[in-house]
């Protein structure tokens, strides 16, 4: 029984009863629920129904069932045999976890806008190796859309040890990993030292990188303080103060591509991405990979305007984040989300060296999952 349903836990079944085309179900903790018999047919975890390794499904649903199969509780549980002679076991605490009426359990936060005096939630390395502490992070990066990592080793690489801790690293056009420091003939901004307006990373893409991390190994440069504001505050802001502003840059397409010798990677989307509720999916804020602005004279004007508020409520005191990175500590942000910048620093006056690489959000979703099951 448990092999087949390794993560099952709840109150055993007491009864069940057929009904039409149907099953009532009641549990020992009175809770009660009705389930088609093509779904249990559909749900049927034996070797035949999903593959023995993979545990995924081999069974299709497609023809009806007509004929009630003959059922039995035992030990709490549901056992059926169908008109076939096919023979299903289904766990009580399983039925009772996936009941219709009742959402499947969620351990995942909802995004939370920072609040006014916002500081991000910093987890020492040490405490991040341990599940919990690792829990703890994961936790704030999802709900809060930035969280620090402090007191780590100053090694090469050790955001790559951390990143694949979580998942596979998301390789660029810039490689898997990457060095962040001034250098000659840069193909990118952040390969100098002037100051970085607040930007996400790659709009160009189709799919812009989820999640970064940023680990400091040298910064005793004067100048290049981090700069990180809220998206999911700052579209509310917009939507307060300017809701034509609001609909014109979440309606308007326009287009956004990087180049250099060796790539030329373009796509044509809105700057914000609203879902269906009108909560901010993702952004497309960076000055610099704009792209020339293909619009109908008659929408420029209004394109622009709503630009450049939304430009100002980025970079005005009230939404900005800014602190210095110091040397052993990690920062993860949500790069959909949380758009970054930096001062301008004198890359004279001392060494600046920051590693950094990016993590799709499933992954990040997927480890909060697990560490879910085994610390519960």
């Amino acid at each position: 029984m448990q092999e087949l349903f390794p993560y099952a836990d709840g109150p055993r079944l007491a009864s069940a009863a057929p009904d039409t085309g149907s099953i009532q179900l009641s549990w020992q903790n009175g809770d009660t629920t009705q389930l088609p018999w093509l779904w249990l047919r559909d749900h049927c975890a034996c070797a035949e129904c999903r593959h023995p390794q993979t545990r995924e499904r081999l069974y299709i649903p497609l023809a009806p069932i007509a004929d009630a199969p003959e059922m039995n509780v035992i030990d709490g549980h549901l056992r059926l045999t169908w008109a076939d002679g096919h023979r299903s076991v289904f766990h009580g605490g399983w039925l009772h976890q996936r009941r219709p009426e009742v959402a499947l359990p969620n351990v995942l936060p909802e995004a939370s806008a920072w609040r006014d005096h916002f500081t991000p939630e910093r987890i020492e390395h040490a405490a991040f190796l341990t599940e919990k502490g690792e829990q703890a992070w994961l936790t704030a990066i999802l709900r809060d859309g930035l969280a620090l990592l402090t007191d780590g080793p100053l090694v090469e690489e050790e955001v790559s040890r951390l990143a694949e801790k979580i998942g596979p690293q998301r390789a660029t056009n810039f490689g898997a990993r990457f060095d962040v420091r001034s250098k000659p003939n840069p193909n990118n901004a952040a390969y100098t030292a002037v100051g970085l307006a607040l930007h996400i990373d790659l709009p160009n893409w189709h799919h812009p990188p989820d999640i970064q991390l940023l680990y400091c190994l040298q910064n005793g440069a004067s100048g290049g303080e981090s700069l990180f504001a809220d998206g999911v505050r700052v579209v509310e802001a917009l939507r307060a103060q300017d809701p034509s502003a609001l609909r014109t840059l979440s309606e308007t397409p326009i287009d956004f591509r990087f180049q250099d010798e060796t790539h030329d990677i373009a796509v044509r989307a809105p700057l914000i991405d609203l879902n269906a509720d009108g909560s901010l999916r993702e952004l497309r804020f960076n000055n610099w990979i704009r792209d020339t602005l293909h619009l109908p004279v008659e929408q420029m004007n209004a394109w622009y305007h709503a630009y450049r508020t939304l430009w100002a409520l980025f970079h005005s005191d009230e939404h900005q984040l800014e602190f210095t990175l110091e040397p052993g500590q990690m920062v993860a942000f949500d790069n959909r989300r949380v758009l970054h910048g930096r001062r301008a620093f004198d890359p004279n006056s001392g060494p600046r060296h920051l590693q950094g690489t990016y993590l799709d959000r499933d992954m990040l979703e997927s480890r909060l999952r697990v560490l879910a099951r085994q610390l519960h």
